[in-house]
């Protein structure tokens, strides 16, 4: 019996980069009783990006808006938790190196949110684009079944028109080769808006990231 409770404690075990929301995380004791006697029966949802997901300088992480997303899950009763890997300053080549561990646990829907962190460092858009399709292929290779959504971004017109119109470009083309739900630009209604912004004018105030919350959902919900 206790060869059997240890099996069950050997479970993948997710590093949620900058989420913890302030909370105390449960003792080590408490988390493998959990882990043994209470499996979750909920799918999961892996929001995988940058500091837009992380929820970069906010108060309150918990505010960033894949975790407002779960509010909309949970009103919803649907059977879904959000895990949230967003990392600040990621980049596609980043993220393309970082997501084989996170694979580790099980997938069942998998949001793709990066390249801005490309856009504003003027990388090359042929780049960004193979390292966001080598990331879907390993998700697809490991997961076949889970379903995928890709989150749109947009560079400032100071980048040039040509850098723009390619860059805008990358989502809509993968989304549409790898059969992905597509959120067409995730900060609709908050880029360029001072109000929703922080001071360095690029990421959400809170106020801003429940509006993102609300542009994944509209394409979320009838993924879920």
């Amino acid at each position: 019996m206790l060869n059997k409770i240890k099996s069950l404690l050997l479970v993948p075990v997710i590093l949620i980069a900058a989420c913890s929301g302030g909370t105390k995380a449960p003792d080590a004791d408490t988390a493998r009783a959990t882990a043994a006697t209470v499996p979750s029966t909920k799918k999961t949802i892996l929001f995988f990006g940058d500091s837009l997901s992380a929820g970069y300088g906010l108060d309150d992480p918990a505010d960033a808006f894949p975790n407002q997303v779960q509010l909309k899950v949970d009103s919803a009763k649907l059977p879904y938790k959000v895990v949230n890997a967003g990392l600040s300053g990621e980049t596609s080549a980043g993220g393309k190196g970082r997501i084989d561990w996170l694979l580790k646990q099980p997938v069942d829907v998998f949001v793709l949110e990066l390249g801005a962190n490309d856009g504003l460092r003027g990388i090359p858009v042929k780049a960004t684009t193979q390292n966001l399709q080598d990331i879907i292929d390993k998700v697809k290779a490991k997961y076949p079944k889970a379903k995928l959504v890709l989150l749109g971004m947009q560079v400032p017109p100071n980048m040039g028109t040509d850098y723009v119109n390619g860059f805008k470009g990358i989502f809509p083309q993968l989304a549409a080769k790898n059969n992905m739900a597509l959120v067409p630009f995730l900060l609709q209604g908050v880029g360029g808006v001072r109000k929703l912004n922080q001071g360095d004018g690029i990421h959400p105030t809170a106020a801003g990231a429940k509006i993102l919350a609300n542009n994944v959902w509209e394409v979320l919900q009838g993924v879920l």
